[in-house]
């Protein structure tokens, strides 16, 4: 067995905390340089070692270990949570697995990071916040990564929202924007089957939307109201023959059957309203065919006393209007969030010089190592995680009940 190089400086004789992560591909990669990096940048309690990575295909697995600095390599999950020397499992793999893999790591002693959204179902997630619950009684956390609570931009918005810098709030519009499904012929992947994936935009960028909003509001939805929408129903499958169809023929692919394809089971597009317990009023756009759009998460919060902007693609700024100025000079103004005393910064580069998206990964490993290293439970726990799932659970029947539109004449 490989052995991880002793330390030295800042973080000699601080006690390890080894992580074993599950999964390799894009969230595996963000994951890695999150705990490579954390412990170089900020003072921790304990000293995150990247111990083993997992993954089914041994080849690839060893090839993502050595460009991520992971010191061995399991192709079984099993084999990963048994060992002795994972303190942390983190899990970053299709949401059909979550359930089982952080129920046998929280009942074998293991801290656990899983990838949003929790689960594929509301029972799932049930299952795994209660086995949170047990965990934390013997000492055990359970966090799920919503990675974009820890833009600081974001964290700064829910400091002034808690500081009622909005005052009663009125509205919060969120919308996120992919265009990665617009061509037709892209392969019907994992995140395009239900059985692996849950549900479509509506987990893989509602769930990220549906957090960020109920986190910077302070409070949680109560009710929502929404439509759904499968755009191209048909795909190739992963590594079939080219089908040959032309993208500008008159029928529709939708209605044609191929050999080479499969059908997608999940949402292309999720658009949904909805009010929090205080009767603000919400709504939400997630959908992975907004041409040209390739990562636009924008959210907007209005208040009495205010409102507050934020465009991810931006994400050093913060907009902030304050209402309670004199109209002749009032308006949204840039706040550059860089200044040391923003969250997170204090440990970064100076001001003005600008952080990016790998970084909400490094301060996701940092606020873990301070909760399991302080025994508190970590935010967002896997009961928040259930949370969203409910939600994203209501969003999905009200879409259903909702299918048939009500003609409007001329």
């Amino acid at each position: 067995m490989e052995q991880p190089q002793q330390p030295a400086g800042p973080e000699a004789g601080k006690p390890p905390l080894r992580v074993g992560m599950v999964g390799y591909a894009f969230m595996g990669a963000a994951h890695s340089q999150g705990w490579r990096t954390v412990g170089r940048v900020f003072d921790l309690p304990r000293r995150p070692v990247l111990a083993v990575i997992c993954g089914r295909d041994a080849s690839a697995v060893r090839a993502a270990a050595d460009r991520h600095g992971w010191a061995e390599t399991e192709t079984d999950w099993r084999a990963l949570i048994a060992r002795d020397d994972v303190d942390l499992v983190d899990i970053c793999t299709p949401g059909d697995s979550h359930a089982e893999i952080a129920v046998a790591a929280l009942a074998a002693g293991k801290h656990v990071l899983c990838e949003k959204p929790l689960a594929n179902t509301v029972e799932e997630a049930e299952v795994m916040a209660r086995a949170a619950e047990t965990a934390y009684g013997q000492g055990k956390l359970a966090m799920v990564g919503f990675n974009y609570r820890r833009v600081p931009a974001t964290a700064l918005a829910r400091r002034m929202v808690a500081e009622g810098r909005l005052g009663t709030l009125r509205h919060v519009r969120v919308t996120y924007l992919q265009d990665w499904l617009v061509d037709r012929e892209f392969p019907l992947t994992w995140r395009l089957r239900r059985e692996l994936a849950g549900s479509g935009s509506l987990g893989d960028l509602g769930a990220h939307i549906v957090d960020l909003a109920q986190h910077l509001a302070g409070e949680r939805l109560a009710g929502v109201s929404a439509i759904t929408e499968t755009f191209v129903r048909q795909r190739p499958l992963p590594g079939g023959p080219a089908s040959g169809l032309s993208a500008t023929s008159a029928d529709d692919t939708n209605s044609r059957t191929r050999t080479d394809t499969g059908t997608v089971t999940v949402d292309d597009a999720a658009l949904f309203t909805g009010r929090f317990a205080s009767g603000a009023l919400a709504s939400f756009e997630a959908t992975r065919f907004a041409t040209g759009r390739k990562n636009a998460l924008r959210l907007e919060l209005n208040g009495e006393r205010g409102s507050l902007a934020f465009d991810l693609e931006r994400l050093n700024e913060l907009w902030f209007h304050d209402a309670t100025e004199p109209g002749t000079h009032a308006g949204f103004r840039r706040i550059l969030v860089t200044e040391p005393d923003h969250p997170y910064l204090d440990a970064w580069w100076p001001p003005g010089h600008g952080l990016g998206y790998e970084h909400t990964f490094v301060h996701q490993a940092r606020d873990l190592v301070h909760a399991v290293a302080e025994n508190r439970s970590p935010e967002p726990s896997f009961a928040d995680g259930l949370q969203v799932q409910r939600v994203l659970a209501a969003v999905e029947e009200s879409a259903e009940k909702n299918s048939v539109y009500t003609p409007i004449a001329d």
